[in-house]
């Protein structure tokens, strides 16, 4: 193949770019504000209690949403249904950009909540249709994306606090977010059209209805995959909104070394292409159970490490296993349900993935004011091994 073969090769690759960098700018923004909770704590005098909940809070908006934009996008296509999602991301960014009071963060996080919830689930129905042969591969590339976001985030973060103050990180996440939901808008509507499976329907046609999703939960398979990623929801982001505490508080790390560690957390995001390769090849549920086992791993280790170069070890590992499960979870799905619901179904399953993971951040907030951090983690790598056995019984059901 030529250099314009291959460069006709990777043009075809725009919809999954342009949809990846949406999802690097949701994730940027969520993964923005635990990096900041020294701050906040420094800046408004509050507390653990208080910083959980208001996580909690944004993630819980963000489940919510997760069911609905993905009917939504089953009736009115994804693209319309994402872009409208960032919209609101970039406008909060805007919002975000001044000094304002902290009942202003508070309600501007519920938005980044809204904004975001948008995007995830109808991406994966977007890029199965874009790319169906490669679905696996291309959510690798989607998913190490979006974990970039959580790697630039606490940099930028180390970086602006202190020369220009932590608002002009979101200032900055706005403008380029403006950019990239033109050209979302403007190409991938294209590409769709070229691959001849377009984003929605030409004609009426008769709409999936609430029973046709609640028929997936007569499906044991279904049910055991649910539980999965509820169990893998609530350890994850308990881990991530207090990380960044933790290595300070608890292990007694610098504040900076900590949010170094926390980049780190998802730097090694890259680990996603490699599982949703294998996952095409070597089988879903196979990757999936071999990803949380490291996570679990990693978790329990947190436990007892003290010093850098121990805890670093620990959080890739928590990171590998995190972020290697993602892509394949995504992939699972796609080949359990019919394409007609699969927008409505990973809604459904997003929804409690994230509605058990919402939750967490409030609970660890509060085991962690009134009995240590130490067993509010403890909490956490419990859930993460429990997620393994549920594996165990998708293998026995299948």
């Amino acid at each position: 193949m030529g250099l314009r073969g291959r460069l006709r090769e990777l043009g075809t690759y725009d919809a999954l770019g342009l949809t990846a960098g949406l999802w690097f700018l949701a994730k940027f923004f969520r993964y923005a504000f635990p990096p900041l909770f020294p701050t906040f704590q420094a800046d408004f005098g509050v507390s653990n209690t208080l910083l959980g909940t208001a996580f909690s809070g944004m993630m819980l908006v963000y489940a919510g949403m997760q069911f609905p934009s993905g009917a939504l996008a089953d009736r009115f296509g994804s693209v319309r249904v994402i872009a409208a999602g960032a919209a609101v991301t970039v406008a909060t960014g805007f919002l975000l950009a001044i000094e304002t009071p902290l009942w202003v963060v508070l309600a501007a996080m519920l938005l980044v909540g809204l904004g975001t919830g948008a995007h995830k689930t109808v991406a994966i129905r977007l890029l199965s249709r874009t790319y169906p042969a490669r679905t696996g591969r291309a959510l690798g590339v989607f998913d190490t994306f979006g974990s970039f976001g959580g790697v630039a985030a606490p940099a930028v973060v180390v970086l602006l606090t202190d020369l220009a103050g932590w608002q002009t990180l979101f200032l900055l996440g706005a403008l380029g977010g403006t950019v990239l939901v033109a050209g979302f808008r403007r190409r991938v509507p294209r590409r769709l059209r070229a691959t001849g499976r377009p984003d929605a329907d030409p004609k009426p046609r008769v709409e999936p209805g609430l029973a046709r999703y609640r028929s997936l939960f007569e499906n044991r398979r279904f049910r055991a995959f649910i539980a999965v990623n509820a169990l893998f929801g609530f350890a994850f982001n308990g881990a991530v909104a207090f990380l960044p505490l933790y290595l300070v508080d608890g292990i007694g790390l610098s504040e900076a070394v900590a949010n170094l560690l926390f980049s780190a957390l998802f730097a090694v995001s890259l680990v996603q292409v490699v599982t949703g390769d294998l996952s095409d090849r070597l089988g879903r549920r196979r990757v999936m159970g071999a990803t949380l086992t490291i996570a679990t791993v990693g978790l329990a280790g947190l436990l007892v490490v003290r010093g850098t170069l121990l805890a670093g070890l620990v959080v890739l590992a928590v990171g590998i296993g995190c972020h290697g499960f993602r892509p394949v979870r995504g992939a699972y799905l796609v080949d359990l349900v019919p394409d007609s619901v699969a927008g409505g179904s990973m809604g459904i399953v997003r929804t409690v993935l994230m509605g058990s993971g919402a939750i967490s951040p409030a609970v660890v907030g509060i085991v962690s004011d009134s009995a240590g951090y130490v067993p509010a983690f403890a909490m956490l790598a419990a859930s993460m091994g429990a997620a393994v056995v549920a594996v165990g019984v998708l293998a026995v059901l299948e």
